[in-house]
């Protein structure tokens, strides 16, 4: 009898006697054993796993940015066991080594990385018998050398790769230091939990000659951290964010879900369960995406609209499109748009193609005068190009435009639910996800759609229906079309 030959959905032990019995115990045991030694063959990755995954084939530096137990680290691990190997499933359309690879794996200490990085790659670190239990193949170990000072922790594995050559990863720890991080050329880094941006920027170095990759996991309990705010914020090209929330997890059931969120501090609660950095205190709106969510809808063509804008300089432009239900005192955040590019005539055009009648709020800054060569300022230039600015710039009826007090507004009107934002405006969330202040002051980074939103709001006094708006506008050049010359009944337009 072999191993593969059991089926036990048709295994009658029944009929089996005892020294039968006892052949089957074994040959399972075995078959067991077989497949704990090469974990690899089997892993079968949720579908955040698998976009973090994918983002290699296009992205030098990827952040897998998720709620705790929830699959990051294994993710992370299976990934460099695929790399040091050269064992790559089906499925993949990550990056791939055809070569033996030369890589670096740690955490925030050497207690640490051993707990997590190495159990993970290797197997229990204090049952030596077992190692090949975790996601390097047992057939693929090599060696191993011991690191001093720490039990049963590994300073490097040597691990066999296809073309039957030997990779080399070396485990390391932050609190070793920058130095530590400072070895030879590597292929790729995979920085488990998040790292101070001096090692992180040193393991980035590491793959510089090569054009390797790293890839970082962890959950933003550090809040905007500066590794978060290149990811987030900075953006640097070639970068990526995956986040991953408890509800992409499947080994969890509905009940649970609600369960282990409950179980975390409130103010704990996005970081640890949606993997949304902790901004605490400092949140501009300290407010659960899900009170203000909304999936979108037809919006009835008696509610007035109102766009604001954001005007783009050393910065994306950004516009935010608002309807209000004057009968509920509800505003409704329907659309968004937010690019750094293509120029002033480019925005525009966007813009105008959302509904040339819709009126738009505008900040002060659009006063300003182009610097660039026209010598114009923005205002005039882009209602130049067709856009229906109101006449003057956004204030508060009594002449006033405080940014506190704007944001005051919106806050206050999200606590009363009298603040909703279509759930699919995914560019929104993640400005609201990030706007913070810092010493009490508001950060101006990223918050594009935020202060567009905002200007919007503060004049909402000036929002219009279709009807309302058409007659008032008067112009002699021809309507431009809609995009696709199609009427779209959720945005109005």
């Amino acid at each position: 009898m072999k191993i593969d030959d059991i089926d036990l959905s048709k295994l009658d032990l029944s009929r089996l006697t005892m020294e039968e019995k006892l052949q089957v115990y074994e040959l399972m045991r075995l078959r067991d054993i077989r497949a704990k030694r090469n974990r690899l063959a089997i892993y079968s990755a949720y579908a955040k796993q698998v976009e973090f995954h994918n983002a290699g084939a296009s992205f030098r530096e990827r952040l897998f940015m998720a709620g705790n137990q929830l699959g990051k680290t294994v993710a992370g691990a299976f990934e460099v066991a695929m790399h040091a190997t050269g064992r790559y499933p089906d499925w993949w359309k990550g990056k791939r080594f055809p070569y033996a690879t030369r890589s670096m794996v740690g955490s925030e200490s050497a207690e640490l990385t051993r707990k997590g990085v190495q159990r993970l790659l290797l197997g229990p670190p204090e049952m030596r018998d077992e190692w090949g239990t975790g996601a390097i193949p047992h057939a693929c170990l090599r060696d191993t050398s011991m690191k001093q000072g720490v039990p049963d922790a590994v300073s490097s594995v040597v691990v066999r790769h296809e073309c039957g050559e030997d990779s080399v990863i070396q485990f390391n720890s932050y609190d070793q230091g920058r130095t530590k991080w400072q070895a030879d050329t590597v292929d790729f880094v995979w920085f488990d939990e998040e790292p101070p941006l001096s090692i992180y920027s040193e393991g980035l170095t590491r793959t510089q000659a090569t054009n390797g990759q790293v890839f970082v996991t962890f959950t933003p309990l550090l809040g905007m951290s500066d590794v978060v705010k290149r990811f987030l914020i900075d953006k640097p090209a070639g970068s990526n964010v995956t986040t991953m929330t408890i509800y992409d997890a499947g080994h969890y059931t509905d009940e649970q879900r609600e369960a282990i969120i409950a179980s975390y501090p409130e103010h704990e609660r996005e970081a640890r369960a949606k993997g949304i950095p902790i901004l605490g205190s400092g949140r501009v709106f300290p407010v659960a995406e899900e009170a203000i969510k909304i999936r979108a809808f037809p919006i009835p063509p008696h509610w007035p609209r109102i766009t604001g804008i954001d005007f783009g300089v050393d910065h994306p432009t950004a516009a935010a499109w608002l309807a209000w239900d004057r009968d509920s005192d509800t505003i409704y955040v329907t659309d968004t748009y937010r690019k750094s590019e293509p120029g002033i005539a480019g925005h525009a055009m966007a813009v105008r193609a959302r509904g040339e009648w819709v009126p738009i709020a505008w900040p002060h800054d659009g006063l300003q005068r182009d610097k660039g060569g026209s010598g114009e300022q923005l205002a005039k230039q882009y209602r130049d190009q067709g856009l229906n600015l109101l006449k003057e710039k956004a204030t508060f009826e009594d002449g006033s435009n405080g940014v506190e007090a704007g944001l005051s507004d919106m806050l206050t009107r999200m606590q009363t639910m009298r603040f909703r934002v279509f759930a699919h405006l995914e560019d929104w969330f993640e400005e609201f996800r990030l706007y913070h202040r810092k010493d009490g002051m508001v950060v101006k980074l990223t918050d594009d759609l935020m202060s567009a939103t905002r200007y919007a709001l503060m004049m909402r006094r000036m929002a219009k229906t279709q009807e309302e708006s058409e007659a008032r506008i008067r112009t002699n050049r021809p309507p431009v079309a809609p995009a696709f010359g199609v009427f779209d009944e959720v945005t109005g337009y």
